[in-house]
């Protein structure tokens, strides 16, 4: 139908066009004494025939142009659209006899693992339960939950940046903005998970548990709130503690006595399988990596290729580096200030001894399959796989085990007094709590570690597979402008490696792994999958705003971005404002990330300051706060009345909070505000995008 459209169209327009051609050439100019052309037509001149020489040249030419964009012209491919229907979550749980779903705003997969460890507590109260992405459901169903009798949701809401919801909750959060739905009956409970050392502590919990009752559900128990400051888990199993008696008492139920360490998924051993058949690495699609097709994003990270790793430090014990990942070709597109997310790979040495101690054939091909048939998540990691891709790719074997892990772990001690330490350290009484952060937190135990100091402990490796949570992407500032750099993105990272209370050398998964990705003279190029993750993170967009940028260390990383981009506006002509960097390190001589590149900006008048904290070059410490108080009468002249731009960016804990210190005094002592006033127009700043933040713990 549609071509048969078309071709009528495409008839009555060659028609009308023919008809047109031979009005024009049937026309002749007439030169006017004036110089201008007058149109005067042949009338009274012997008529033509009906198709003469001139339309059939008119009919061929058209006729051509049409046979090219029908047959010959290259055809934009389609775009598949494979996002599918959210599913209804309540004819889910009615079919499958569930009465709790614990929904789940999860960044790094922490929020995740709490709600799986909730739905298996359900158990032990007779209740069923299912964890739920919000991504994948009809939340607009919410205030139908009530159709099903004793029921409740629960939220694990973690906040990302600078108080947002994290990805796979935005569409919940903006349907919780715009819903007036009545959910009454509905009985809910939440828990944030945050970090204090930012602005917007909890904000999308909070936002959560008041809106949910905003729209008229129910409370069963009080909103929790973890700080990945402090100790989340311990925040979230002193909540949870209360959060089980206060169910129990809201419907009338008693917990069952049943153990909660009920394995979740089961394993299948492939003995025949193709390996082609098999992940060996790949975050989605099979063969991702052998062959490669955009759009990039996690499911489908691009393998960069490292054209340059160089080390940036000229002294010291530390590794700080600069690496470019080449990505041209890839259709990739960044701004300054994005962030670049980099897939790690785990040390094969660990990997190796692990396998040892446990005596296993890492080389086995498995799948660990979910027992209930009706979850989302038919598997723990993409499978099937093996053992060594497990641990080296999917699994967290770096970090400090959760508490879940070791009581989990636990019944595989074979020594009575191991089975109980392990046992009392994922307990939330006072000893078992101060054992914990001593024996594990402290001293930094990982769980090889773990294994080698419990000698009668030997877990299945599956099992063990299946409790480990899973290796997260790395986040990196981008340290180039794409304007600049429009076929690389720049990484600049410190190395972590340090010796820890038993004498183990901690190695950081990721910087360790990009330190060794060297780049080598006989052509061959390492790889690096990654994806770009947006930020708000922005230049102002008028040039001539001018900028302030705070980033010691590592957090010059932006900046140079941002540098790069204000020189390149310059190079097209456009009135840039003022361009001055706070930068901060330990020595001059050391550690002085991108010297020669900052001085040469500074020279170009690109960069109009350069002030530049060295802490340890004399006897007391000099920061960049103090840099800051130094320059206060021409700060708050380029802040207050010049609408300049503030960006922070690196340590969240410290630098932040007293660079936030330094300009309320300045705000005080200059301005004549307040502290309170002060306070009041910094975060105003904020609101309107003059202070921006990419601050980390």
């Amino acid at each position: 139908i549609m071509y048969v459209k078309v071709f009528k169209q495409s008839h009555v327009t060659l028609m009308k066009t023919i008809c047109f051609f031979r009005h024009i050439c049937s026309l002749n100019y007439v030169k006017m004494e004036d110089g201008e052309s007058q149109l005067l037509s042949d009338e009274g001149q012997t008529p033509e025939p009906l198709l003469g020489s001139l339309d059939i040249f008119i009919f061929s030419l058209i006729a051509g142009l049409l046979i090219y964009w029908f047959l010959f012209r290259k055809k934009t491919e389609p775009v598949l659209d494979f996002k599918t229907f959210p599913t209804s979550f309540i004819e889910k749980m009615k079919k499958t006899n569930r009465n709790v779903v614990v929904f789940y705003g999860s960044q790094t997969g922490t929020a995740e693992e709490f709600a799986n460890r909730l739905v298996k507590d359900a158990h032990r109260y007779g209740m069923k339960g299912m964890a739920a992405d919000p991504e994948e459901y009809d939340m607009s169903e919410l205030s139908r939950l009530k159709e099903i009798p004793n029921s409740m949701a629960v939220f694990c809401m973690a906040t990302y940046g600078e108080g947002d919801p994290t990805d796979n909750a935005q569409e919940f959060y903006d349907w919780m903005q715009g819903t007036d739905d009545d959910l009454e009956g509905v009985n809910f409970a939440v828990f944030g998970l945050g970090n204090k050392t930012y602005e917007h502590f909890n904000a999308t919990g909070k936002y959560t548990d008041k809106r949910l009752a905003e729209l008229g559900g129910k409370r069963v128990f009080d909103l929790g709130l973890g700080d990945d400051d402090s100790n989340l888990e311990e925040d979230f199993i002193s909540w949870k503690e209360q959060f089980w008696p206060a169910v129990c008492e809201f419907f009338g139920v008693e917990a069952t006595g049943e153990d909660s360490s009920i394995r979740q998924f089961e394993l299948v051993v492939h003995n025949d399988i193709n390996m082609n058949q098999v992940y060996t690495g790949e975050m989605g699609r099979l063969k991702s990596f052998q062959t490669q097709k955009p759009p990039f994003d996690s499911k489908n990270p691009f393998l960069a290729p490292v054209s340059v790793n160089r080390k940036l430090n000229k002294g010291g014990n530390r590794h700080l580096m600069h690496i470019e990942l080449d990505i041209m070709d890839s259709k990739i597109r960044y701004d300054a200030g994005d962030h670049v997310a980099v897939y790690p790979i785990n040390d094969a040495v660990v990997v190796n001894r692990i396998g040892e101690r446990l005596g296993v054939d890492l080389d086995t091909a498995i799948s660990l399959r979910n027992l209930d048939e009706e979850s989302n998540k038919k598997h723990p990691f993409p499978c099937p796989t093996t053992y060594r891709t497990a641990l080296s790719h999917y699994l967290d074997i770096n970090n400090k085990p959760r508490k879940n892990v070791l009581y989990d772990l636990a019944q595989y001690a074979s020594d009575p007094q191991e089975q109980e330490n392990m046992r009392k350290m994922a307990s939330a009484s006072p000893e078992g709590k101060a054992l914990y952060q001593s024996w594990v937190l402290d001293s930094e135990r990982n769980i090889l570690a773990i294994l080698e100091d419990l000698p009668s402990l030997n877990p299945p490796i599956d099992h063990l597979c299946e409790l480990l949570p899973r290796l997260q992407a790395r986040y990196y500032s981008i340290a180039s402008s794409s304007k600049v750099h429009p076929n690389s993105i720049h990484i600049c990272a410190v190395v972590i490696e340090y010796t820890t209370e038993t004498g183990r050398v901690y190695k950081g998964v990721a910087t360790n792994w990009l330190k060794n990705k060297e780049v080598t003279e006989n052509g061959h190029k390492h790889t690096v999958p990654m994806y770009v993750r947006r930020s708000q993170f922005r230049l102002p967009f008028k040039p001539s705003n001018p900028v302030i940028m705070i980033g010691p260390g590592t957090g010059i990383a932006p900046f140079m971005g941002f540098i790069q981009e204000r020189a390149w506006q310059k190079e097209q002509g456009k009135d840039v404002g003022e361009t001055i960097l706070y930068f901060g390190c330990r020595h001059k001589n050391e550690d002085f990330l991108y010297q020669q590149e900052l001085e040469e900006f500074e020279r170009a008048g690109v960069l109009t300051q350069l002030n530049v904290a060295f802490s340890r070059d004399q006897e007391h410490k000099i920061y960049v706060q103090h840099l800051l108080k130094k320059n206060k009468e021409q700060l708050w002249k380029l802040i207050h009345s010049n609408n300049a731009h503030i960006y922070v960016c690196g340590d969240a804990r410290n630098m932040a909070r007293d660079v936030h210190t330094a300009f309320y005094e300045i705000a005080e002592e200059v301005g004549g505000l307040t502290h309170t006033q002060a306070v009041d127009y910094f975060k105003k700043l904020m609101t309107k995008g003059r202070y921006s933040q990419d601050v980390w713990s």
